[in-house]
């Protein structure tokens, strides 16, 4: 049984779940809450030195970082593919998801913003305006990238490690108030997984340690 060391509201390990459902694959579920700091405990410390969540054990290892685990699950659970057929197509998948995880998430994830909020005097309104600064700098470019690949996903007719990247994000704009409305590819990206079984049952809500109500 794989187990998958996680935080409901985490985009990194909302990824690792989407792809964990699309291959169709069991796992149990240890939850961190993040806000809590659980993360910094001395057990999970030792099982991930970076503290920080997803971690993915799989019995023989202990796979960090969600970039690395959703290529190792596609290595090693080949069907469905996430990942298209030729050299050209999966670099194109790959940088979609290298735009979100390198120049999107990292700028607006907790720990980020607690720093600006704690070193910086940053108030909430300011944190917002961050968040929604560069996620929408990213959305535009990517934005681009869809409407020329995407036919209903992504990339293509059918879900990648792209649209497993990009759903999470999504959902952390909409938490920071982004206007969604200049991307309408990317919204009709979403709409489209709201429909697809694996991204639901990866939702955030619909997680074990999922706040009742969201504040």
């Amino acid at each position: 049984m794989l187990t998958l060391h996680s935080y409901w509201r985490s985009s990194a390990a909302y990824r690792v779940r989407i792809a964990l459902s699309l291959k169709g694959l069991e796992f149990a579920q240890v939850t961190h809450d993040l806000r809590q700091n659980a993360h910094l405990e001395p057990g999970y410390r030792a099982l991930n030195p970076q503290h920080l969540v997803p971690a993915l054990d799989t019995g023989d290892a202990v796979l960090t970082q969600s970039p690395a685990i959703l290529e190792w699950l596609e290595e090693t659970h080949p069907e469905p593919a996430l990942l298209p057929s030729t050299p050209s197509s999966r670099a194109i998948v790959r940088s979609m998801c290298d735009l979100i995880a390198c120049d999107i998430h990292p700028l607006n994830n907790l720990r980020v913003l607690r720093e600006l909020k704690t070193e910086f005097g940053a108030d909430a309104s300011r944190l917002d305006l961050w968040a929604r600064g560069w996620i929408a700098e990213g959305f535009t470019a990517l934005e681009v990238l869809v409407e020329k690949h995407g036919q209903g996903f992504c990339f293509g007719d059918t879900p990648t490690l792209a649209d497993c990247f990009l759903i999470p994000q999504i959902f952390s704009a909409q938490r920071f108030g982004v206007d969604l409305r200049p991307y309408p590819a990317l919204r009709a990206v979403n709409e489209r997984c709201d429909e697809h079984p694996a991204f639901v049952r990866a939702h955030p809500i619909h997680q074990p340690d999922a706040d009742q109500v969201d504040s």
